[in-house]
């Protein structure tokens, strides 16, 4: 971390000084190569070294790494920096400490969201912090906190139940795992952003948001816009229009960003068939187009966009590709254990309320409240002062389950 803050940092002074020069290209092109290498040897190294023994009946040695904390997110924002230096929509940092302090920043360092030196580039010199950003923060954190504990945790026990043993599961068990886990990683992820965002303002910060209640989508064009923005967008501005064999290619670029999307989340075949799956069909909908893709009815694009996402959770869980067929084979009526066993029932019934909740809480519930709270100073204050009990509830009840809890998954290790 260290070593790349200060390769990242000479190399926007450099760019500053020889701005639209050689030099500045060259400083440019050394540090995101810096940057890529790093990732690349922290985190695909053994991934590369076991396929190349595969495929070409070798026996290099398989480096075994240990992955330094956060290098994917704070990776990326490095490369965000220095491209952004050298389109000139940033000034480069001058001072070393303040640069450490934008590429360590704790509330984001481990599970993200990926900010950008844009974002905060003011916040970074100068910032003030008042009652209302330490009020909002706390609340902010507050709720990520129960979205993780008391959502996510309790989600990645059904889940573990339905898919750990993909072989002895049901169609209507395959399916009700990908549920559980598509609901465990939306509120796992949205709920360290949450955490993120909360802590950020509390100490005069302002990220941006990283989620936007994204299986209210239509579409999954519309999904990844609400989906960890903060990568999708990553993507968009310095990948999706690269230069390919000398042009910008649409197409081209836009399975660019996939592959590069699924290879970013983990070093494994299933993340980059991942990819590749949403990329095939962001592809259908640009083909389609916007226009007649609203000409289809809301219900069936509903109906359409959930069953992509389900079946893209499933592919996401599975590191283990023959594990990831006998999902397909069993979710598709093709396995060996019937429709419905009386475990599966057992535990939907035992779990109706944890899943209601998670599905209620998937809807934009505190906007709508805040929406129509907001415009009298009574309802105002009396939903300020209910936030502020509910969020002191919440820290309560997800410190004590923290403290008697025997299930708390980390999904970010391999970030």
């Amino acid at each position: 971390m260290l070593a790349t803050a200060a390769v990242n940092y000479l190399a926007g002074l450099i760019i500053g000084k020889y701005q639209g020069r050689l030099g500045d290209t060259i400083a440019t092109s050394a540090a995101v190569i810096y940057d890529l290498l790093m990732l690349g040897v922290f985190k695909y190294s053994g991934f590369i070294a076991e396929n190349i023994n595969t495929f070409f009946s070798s026996s290099i040695p398989v480096p075994d790494i240990k992955l330094p904390i956060g290098i994917s997110f704070y990776t990326f924002q490095t490369i965000s920096y220095i491209i952004d230096c050298h389109w000139e929509k940033v000034r480069p940092q001058k001072s070393f400490k303040n640069f450490l302090l934008f590429l360590t920043l704790f509330p984001q360092l481990v599970a993200g969201p990926i900010v950008r030196y844009s974002t905060i580039e003011k916040e970074i010199n100068s910032r003030t912090i008042s009652l209302r950003d330490i009020s909002c923060g706390l609340n902010r954190v507050a709720l990520g906190l129960a979205k993780k504990v008391l959502l996510a945790n309790q989600l990645s026990i059904i889940v573990d139940s339905a898919l750990g043993n993909i072989g002895g599961s049901t169609v209507l068990g395959a399916w009700y795992g990908a549920i559980a886990y598509g609901l465990q990683i939306y509120f796992d992820f949205s709920g360290y952003s949450d955490i993120a965002i909360g802590l950020g303002r509390v100490f005069g910060f302002h990220f941006d948001e990283n989620f936007k209640h994204p299986f209210m989508c239509k579409d999954i064009t519309e999904f990844w816009q609400r989906w960890h923005i903060s990568l999708s967008t990553f993507f968009r501005d310095y990948v999706l229009y690269v230069p390919i064999f000398g042009k910008r290619r649409k197409y081209g670029g836009l399975f660019l960003v996939w592959l590069c999307t699924g290879i970013w989340h983990g070093a494994n075949w299933n993340f980059i068939l991942w990819g590749i799956y949403y990329g095939l069909f962001v592809f259908a909908e640009m083909k389609i187009g916007k226009k007649n893709m609203k000409k289809i009815p809301v219900v069936l694009r509903h109906i359409y966009s959930k069953f992509v996402i389900i079946i893209g959770f499933a592919i996401f869980y599975f590191e283990d590709l023959g594990k990831l067929g006998t999902f397909f084979r069993t979710a598709f009526g093709f396995g060996k254990n019937g429709f419905i066993a009386m475990q599966d029932k057992i535990s939907f019934i035992n779990n109706i309320y944890l899943l209601a909740a998670a599905v209620i809480c998937c809807f934009p519930i505190i906007s709508f409240i805040r929406k129509n709270t907001d415009r009298h100073f009574i309802t105002k204050a009396v939903t300020s002062s209910a936030a502020a009990v509910a969020s002191a509830f919440l820290l309560v009840i997800t410190s004590i389950m923290l403290v008697d809890a025997t299930t708390n998954p980390f999904l970010y290790f391999r970030f």
